[in-house]
């Protein structure tokens, strides 16, 4: 490729998809969630009231109103969100976090760590991680419910 952005911004999609390939299995196997509905739990937790509506949540997670629905309602049946209305208008619900979902998300979180840190183990100094970790901080830096 003779784009000088192509190159990097391919290289970031794969090593995305790469490093959520790898943290699916342990989620799945370990806390039974898939890597979005880990990143939906760690957004509820970030929220104030730790809930947010469903068409703030899709922003943040960018996909649709419809897929956050989806893949909200099966956490609300075992009991990880809650839907919770709008004290002033009936009309708009949120998804809010259950003390059982701020467990798992708390839980998981244990898992992000280690498997993070395997990322970086066997090829990056900690000044490396560090300048990577700057450099992509430019470019989530006005991205909306950034988790870190």
């Amino acid at each position: 490729m003779s784009d000088i952005f192509s190159t990097p911004v391919l290289r970031l999609l794969q090593s995305g998809d790469a490093i959520k390939a790898r943290l699916a299995g342990e989620f799945s196997a370990v806390h039974g969630l898939s890597v979005n509905e880990m990143f939906l739990l760690m957004q509820l937790e970030q929220a104030s009231l730790h809930r947010l509506s469903r068409v703030e949540l899709a922003r943040r997670l960018h996909m649709s109103a419809s897929t956050v629905t989806r893949m909200a309602t099966p956490m609300e049946k075992i009991g990880l969100v809650k839907r919770q209305a709008d004290e002033r208008d009936a009309r708009l619900a949120f998804v809010a976090l259950t003390e059982a979902g701020l467990t798992k998300v708390q839980e998981a979180r244990a898992t992000f760590a280690k498997q993070a840190s395997y990322v970086f183990r066997d090829r990056w100094t900690s000044e490396d991680v560090a300048v990577l970790s700057d450099l992509l901080g430019r470019l989530v830096a006005d991205a909306p419910g950034s988790l870190t």
